[in-house]
């Protein structure tokens, strides 16, 4: 591949990767104290669950499809993850509990997109709010407490466990993107949301892969509740309030296109990055918090319009 036609291919993520640099130069001058080693340890396994999710709504997106529940399947998770740990499971039977707990949600989505064809913005919307006030109803709030001393931090103490929880999403992160270049399944889901008819008369079944994305999503959601949960002495069955906006941001500055077809996970990276940045950023700065959301909404509006003028200065 020459140089030109990787710029082309890459604009997107190259653009923003550029605009995070400046972001970073600009952060090195008016607030040097954001680099300091506490404060990026904690941006890093903050961001950790989030990147793990923006997988799963990366494979979404590229599939031209929505998943707005993934903030209710992360509470959900994250409250199942400390049930489990609570009645003394190991820590592997917590971990598989509360990622089989994320796919059947995952598979729900699923069957009724693919398998009833309904939109996946109706169905994610519905069992959004079905799973947030089912999570209410049961909870009432109440945060899952007195875990044991093996679930925080996986039981590995709290530098062991941070490195292992952000070890886990890299590693992750890095099979996905490998497997999306070189293994059908991966090539399936980009060939699914380009032209699911031309990809049907090639041989794939574009129902079966929209499926297995949904049941992916919900599985990659309770492995992010996981990791999320194990960062504190309790669960905190809110705690997916607004994933969804953050993660669906993140993919889509990354470079990921609505209209389904196009998308990298290292474009999903660094819009994870950058959009986790600003809320830090404006701690450091000593600017209201409340611009945090305005300032990525603004982001947001800037990459789908990039994408829009592209697309008509080519037509």
């Amino acid at each position: 591949m020459n140089m030109k036609r990787f710029i082309t291919r890459y604009r997107r993520e190259l653009s923003v990767a550029l605009a995070y640099a400046l972001f970073l130069l600009l952060l090195a001058v008016a607030a040097p104290r954001f680099f300091g080693s506490e404060p990026l340890r904690a941006f890093v396994v903050r961001s950790a669950p989030v990147l793990v999710a923006a997988v799963g709504m990366t494979l979404i997106i590229v599939c031209r499809h929505i998943d707005i529940s993934v903030g209710s399947q992360f509470s959900i998770c994250g409250v199942v993850a400390g049930l489990l740990a609570k009645t003394g499971a190991p820590m592997p039977i917590v971990g598989l509990g509360t990622l089989l707990a994320g796919a059947g949600m995952g598979a729900v989505n699923g069957a009724l997109v693919a398998g009833l064809g309904m939109p996946s913005i109706v169905v994610t919307l519905a069992t959004m709010v079905i799973l947030r006030e089912s999570l209410r109803y049961l909870r009432e709030g109440e945060f899952v407490r007195n875990l044991p001393q093996a679930f925080q931090w996986f039981g590995a103490g709290q530098a062991e466990g941070q490195w292992l929880v952000v070890g886990i999403a890299l590693t992750l992160l890095t099979l996905f993107a490998w497997s999306l270049r070189n293994v059908a399944a991966g090539r399936a889901v980009y060939a699914t949301g380009s032209d699911a008819e031309a990809a049907r008369l090639a041989g794939i079944r574009p129902q079966r892969v929209v499926f297995s994305v949904f049941v992916v999503m919900g599985a990659l959601a309770g492995l992010a509740a996981l990791l999320n949960a194990v960062r504190f002495g309790d669960v905190d069955p809110n705690s997916g309030a607004g994933l969804e906006l953050q993660v669906i941001a993140a993919v889509v500055v990354g470079g990921a296109a609505v209209s389904g077809g196009r998308g990298t996970l290292i474009g999903t990276l660094i819009g994870v990055c950058l959009l986790g940045s600003i809320g830090p950023a404006l701690v450091f700065l000593n600017a209201e918090a409340q611009w945090e959301k305005a300032i990525q909404g603004l982001i947001i509006l800037l990459a789908v319009a990039s994408d829009a003028l592209y697309k008509e200065g080519n037509s």
